[in-house]
C-alpha cells in the first residue's frame, strides 16, 4: 500500500515508494553525461525529480505513463521539493488507481443527473435532440463523467470536466435570465458541449496528460467534429443553429492568443467565454489556496495570474 505522497514530501525525506511517471526528459550535463528530469505524481499532486547517475540505464526501465518504484531522497531546488532519484523502474505489481489520480470530491452520478435535468429545460427541439443524442451515447457518457477539464490549471482531476461543465451551465442559466435578448437554449447547449473534445484531448488512465490527438488537433477541433457527427444523424437539423453552436465552441477561449480560432461574435458566445473564465479561474485559485500555509493570510505567488492572494478567513 502506498504510504508516501507528493504533497507531504520535505527536504531530507528518504523515498522508497510507487508514483505515476508523468514526464521524463533527457538532458546533457556540462561534462557531456546524460541526466533525466522527471515529474512524478499521485493523487495529491506533482513533484519534480532528477536522475544524475546512470541516466540512460534508468531511462530504459520506464516510460511516461508507467507506475514506477522510486528510491531516492528529497532535496530543495528553487524553493520547492525535488526528488534526487537513485533508482527508478517500472512497477509491475497491481496498484490502487485512486492513489495516483486526483478525483473530484463530488458525486459524479449526482452531477450528471443534475446536468441532464438542466438540459431537459431546453425548449428548442433541434438542440434538445442533439443533447439527447450525446446522453444516449453510453461510451461518450462514460468518458464525459470521468475526464479531467485540464492537465494542471483547473478541474485537473477525474470527474473535473463534468464538474466544470455543470458549474458553468448553472451559472449560465442564471446569467441568461438577467439579460434580455439572450438565446438561453443556445447558451446552455454551448456550455454542455464546449469542452466535450477533452474526453479525447487527454489521457487519464495512469496520469493526466495530453493524448497524441490532443497535442496534434486540440479539443476545440475535436469537439466540433463530434458535434458535426451527431448533427449528421439528426434529420433536418437547422443549418443556422448548427453554425451558431459551433461558433460558441470555437470562440469559447475568447481570442486567438488563448487558442480560439475566432473571438466571440455573438452575445451568447461572449457570455460563454466569460462564464468559462469565471469558473476556471475561481476553481484554480481555490485549489492553489488549499496548498498554501494555513497560518498565513496570504498565499505565495500564483504564477497563472501573476499575483499573491489574500485568504484571511478561509
Amino acid at each position: 500500500m502506498k504510504s508516501t505522497f507528493a504533497n507531504n514530501l520535505k527536504t531530507g525525506d528518504v523515498i522508497d515508494d510507487v508514483f505515476a511517471l508523468a514526464e521524463k526528459v533527457r538532458g546533457v550535463k556540462r561534462d557531456g553525461a546524460a541526466y533525466l528530469s522527471l515529474t512524478i505524481a499521485d493523487r495529491t499532486g506533482r513533484v519534480k525529480g532528477v536522475v544524475w547517475e546512470r541516466a540512460d540505464e534508468m531511462s530504459a526501465l520506464c516510460a511516461p505513463g508507467d507506475f514506477v518504484r522510486i528510491q531516492g531522497s528529497v532535496s530543495e531546488y528553487k524553493g520547492s521539493p525535488q526528488v534526487v532519484v537513485r533508482h527508478i523502474e517500472k512497477y509491475e505489481a497491481s496498484v490502487d488507481p485512486s492513489d495516483f489520480l486526483p478525483a473530484t470530491n463530488r458525486d459524479t452520478g449526482q452531477m450528471l443527473q443534475r446536468l441532464r435535468s438542466l438540459t431537459q429545460t431546453i425548449r428548442t427541439d433541434s438542440l434538445r435532440r442533439l443533447i439527447d443524442a450525446f446522453w444516449a451515447d453510453e461510451a461518450f457518457v462514460a468518458a464525459f463523467r470521468t475526464a479531467p477539464a485540464a492537465k494542471l490549471m483547473h478541474h485537473a482531476c477525474i470527474g473535473g470536466l463534468l464538474e466544470h461543465t455543470l458549474s458553468m451551465t448553472i451559472l449560465a442559466d442564471k446569467v441568461a435570465d438577467h439579460y434580455g435578448g439572450i438565446d438561453r437554449d443556445l447558451l446552455l447547449a454551448g456550455c454542455v458541449l464546449h469542452d466535450i473534445g477533452k474526453i479525447r484531448e487527454f489521457e487519464y488512465d495512469t496520469r493526466i496528460d495530453y493524448s497524441d490527438e490532443g497535442r496534434l488537433v486540440n479539443h476545440i477541433v475535436i469537439g466540433v467534429s463530434m458535434i458535426e457527427e451527431k448533427i449528421g444523424a439528426i434529420p433536418d437539423f437547422p443549418a443556422k443553429t448548427a453554425l451558431m453552436l459551433k461558433h460558441l465552441v470555437v470562440s469559447h477561449h475568447g481570442c486567438r492568443e488563448f487558442g480560439s480560432p475566432e473571438p466571440p461574435k455573438t452575445l451568447e458566445a461572449v457570455l460563454l467565454n466569460y462564464v468559462d473564465e469565471i469558473d476556471a479561474k475561481i476553481n484554480g485559485i481555490r485549489d492553489f489556496m488549499r496548498t498554501q500555509d494555513p497560518q498565513s493570510d496570504w498565499t505565495g505567488f500564483y504564477g497563472p495570474l501573476e499575483r499573491f492572494f489574500y485568504k484571511g478567513g478561509m
